[in-house]
């Protein structure tokens, strides 16, 4: 339960920033309404996305470690942003999904998306007990 519901939080973040003229999502064309298109057009984004942020992310957050350490974790906006356009770049492939103009919306957006799942993350934290 709890990976779908990041998976749906996820897709919202996406969509939050596909509002931003320099990225959009291409639509997965097939008969349904055009709505169910989008929103399933953007589960599966956030799906691509969160399998590359796990594979590739950690890799890529392994290697720069000691970046982390130089730049106090400001380097992990470069690689959020590179992880977003690693994304667009794997949907691109199929002719739907992500698009990002250049790196520095990407790193605005991971920025966006960032800030979303924080929010969402306080919201949907589960309460603990007090006795």
């Amino acid at each position: 339960m709890g990976f779908l519901l990041r998976l749906v939080v996820n897709a919202f973040a996406i969509w939050v920033v596909t509002l931003i003229p320099a990225l959009g999502v291409a639509v997965i064309a097939f008969p349904p309404g055009e709505t169910l298109q989008f929103v399933l057009t953007l589960l599966v984004v956030a799906l691509v996305f969160a399998l590359v942020n796990t594979i590739i992310g950690t890799v890529i957050k392994i290697v720069a470690f000691p970046l982390y350490i130089l730049t106090l974790g400001l380097i992990s906006l470069l690689i959020n942003g590179l992880l977003l356009v690693i994304t667009a770049w794997f949907t691109s492939w199929w002719n739907w999904g992500l698009r990002v103009e250049d790196l520095w919306h990407g790193i605005l957006a991971a920025i966006v998306i960032s800030l979303i799942n924080w929010i969402f993350g306080i919201i949907l934290r589960p309460q603990t007990r007090k006795r």
